[in-house]
């Protein structure tokens, strides 16, 4: 066996935690995105750790929350397409970590922080995100899009001959 190569079901798997978590993005933006009045406004004021400043401050600047709410949505979205579809498959997964970066760096599941929002449990560092991130580090270390994706097609025409 070639043991730089992977086996087909061993692809496949990888394709679906890829095209699962692309759902998972692509809900959240849409869902964001049909609400009409949805805004990160809350989450950002619950910030409690160390740049619970800075994410405070985007939730009382209109002008930065509106950016922040249109990106949000529309990066959810875009990062959720990428994935599902295989398109730009690394960068899209790259976006994903940053985003859910983001995310655990203003409300981390830390031993003594309490939140009014409601959360999913307490998990002591580990959380769903970090789950996620894991995922998507996974995804952006293989070639999933080239495998069932639009960046085999990508590839074929632009990559290196």
């Amino acid at each position: 066996m070639d043991e730089k190569k992977l086996q087909q079901w061993q692809m496949i798997a990888l394709v679906g935690l890829r095209v699962i978590i692309g759902w998972h993005f692509l809900y959240e933006g849409v869902a964001k995105l049909l609400l009409g009045n949805w805004s990160a406004a809350g989450f950002l004021l619950q910030s409690k750790w160390i740049f619970a400043p800075v994410f405070k401050w985007m939730a009382n600047n209109a002008a930065v929350l509106d950016a922040v709410n249109v990106l949000n949505m529309w990066g959810l979205t875009a990062i959720g397409l990428g994935l599902i579809l295989g398109c730009f498959t690394r960068l899209a997964a790259l976006a994903g970590i940053a985003i859910i970066m983001l995310y655990y760096v203003c409300n981390p599941p830390f031993v003594g922080l309490f939140y009014s929002i409601p959360m999913e449990g307490h998990y002591m560092i580990v959380n769903k995100n970090l789950v996620e991130v894991a995922g998507l580090v996974v995804i952006m270390l293989f070639p999933t899009g080239r495998f069932a994706g639009l960046d085999r097609i990508l590839h074929k025409l632009f990559g290196k001959k």
